[in-house]
């Protein structure tokens, strides 16, 4: 999605060619109105999904005096959607907005190759809202946490949000099919690991397993970018399990063997990712019906939409 500032651009750019008879002026102003209009339902979009996917710590919508988008949080805070930056990939993840964590559409489904390397749909984290959700600092997320006992051990995972309730149902559907299956049980266990309070190896970012919403199933040498060859991850990324993928998907779940930077042992519970992908990943850009797709039979759903429509009650040009 286009940021402010090159928006701003690009009209100037228009205007400046118009003077010289070198575009038709009508015909490219009717163009950038609608790619206005395409940027605004996916900002709905957008928004929708996160007040869908954190429904108890989101309160409000509010459009600030200079047309700032800011979700309100439970306990006052408010979190921007678009900071009107253009950014590179890496300062997408080092100092993302809520536009920057939603834009890369994650791929349901089975895949067969692995992702480019830009392209990692997830891993930008937004950690006011994480905070928010999950808990302030250590302290505050342990005394969040469950114990979720398997055949194969203990987790331990947040109960925030249903997060743990999820992962429990992933791994009653999993571990059966583990019991007769090699290929899975291979995949699956030993676990490698759940809540640890802990910073993403080699940044000042904390890790989402520092959250206690992130597992990594049984260590394989190839399932990590950083410490194997793409060759050698797209071979382990083909031979993972299809199932595996699908019932974490199933309970809002992200894989990181779709990212670029490959993680083929971690699943991240995100459940605004996985519901802009259920929703709206086939592209609905009606303005008038940009909800299509979305559980609208729900009252809670049906009050978001009305309040996203109120707050967005405001012309192109």
């Amino acid at each position: 999605m286009e940021k402010t500032v090159l928006r701003v651009v690009l009209i100037s750019c228009i205007a400046t060619l118009s003077l010289f008879n070198i575009v038709d002026i009508q015909n490219l102003r009717t163009l950038v109105v609608s790619d206005k209009k395409e940027n605004i339902v996916k900002m709905k979009q957008h928004i929708l999904c996160i007040m869908m996917a954190y429904p108890e710590y989101i309160t409000d919508l509010k459009l600030s005096e200079n047309g700032n988008i800011y979700l309100i949080m439970k306990s006052g805070r408010k979190i921007l959607y678009d900071d009107g930056k253009s950014k590179s990939p890496e300062e997408k993840i080092s100092d993302p907005d809520l536009e920057d964590m939603m834009e890369p559409i994650y791929p349901l489904g089975k895949i067969d190759k692995l992702m480019d390397s830009s392209f990692n749909p997830g891993r930008i984290r937004i950690y006011t809202l994480l905070k928010e959700v999950y808990g302030e600092g250590k302290k505050e997320v342990e005394k969040n946490l469950d114990n979720i006992n398997t055949y194969y051990g203990h987790l331990q995972f947040n109960r925030n949000n249903n997060a743990s309730l999820a992962l429990k149902s992933v791994m009653d559907e999993l571990i059966p099919l583990a019991q007769s299956r090699a290929d899975i049980k291979a995949c699956l266990a030993p676990y490698s690991g759940t809540f640890n309070y802990r910073n993403i190896s080699g940044t000042d970012r904390l890790s989402p397993h520092a959250f206690g919403i992130a597992i990594d199933l049984a260590y394989n040498e190839n399932d990590y970018w950083q410490w194997s060859s793409r060759k050698q991850g797209q071979e382990r990324l083909k031979s993972y399990p299809k199932e595996i993928v699908e019932i974490f998907e199933k309970n809002n779940f992200i894989w990181g063997g779709k990212w670029g930077h490959f993680d083929i042992l971690h699943f991240e519970y995100r459940p605004e990712i996985i519901m802009m992908s259920r929703f709206f990943g086939n592209k609905n850009n009606n303005p008038d019906f940009w909800y299509d797709g979305a559980p609208i039979e729900n009252d809670q759903v049906k009050s978001y939409i009305k309040k996203i429509d109120e707050v967005f009650d405001f012309k192109i040009f």
